[in-house]
């Protein structure tokens, strides 16, 4: 497997990662005011998520053009 496609299938599976921990946060705020790590514990992800996503997204511009 090529590094983009392990870049690709390792922010899909942060994606993941993140949409559970923001989800956990909501729910122990159901529950009255939730520990800090719990409030923080999205952070993480989402700079991960921020770091893959832009060197994704710049990739395309980054490889030369064959043609």
């Amino acid at each position: 497997m090529s590094w983009s496609k392990s870049l690709r299938q390792i922010h899909r599976w942060i994606s993941i990662i993140f949409t559970v921990t923001v989800a956990a946060n909501f729910a122990t705020m159901a529950f009255g005011q939730p520990p800090a790590w719990v409030v923080y514990s999205p952070l993480l992800p989402l700079f991960l998520l921020l770091v893959s996503g832009l060197y994704l997204f710049a990739l395309p511009y980054m490889v030369k053009s064959s043609g």
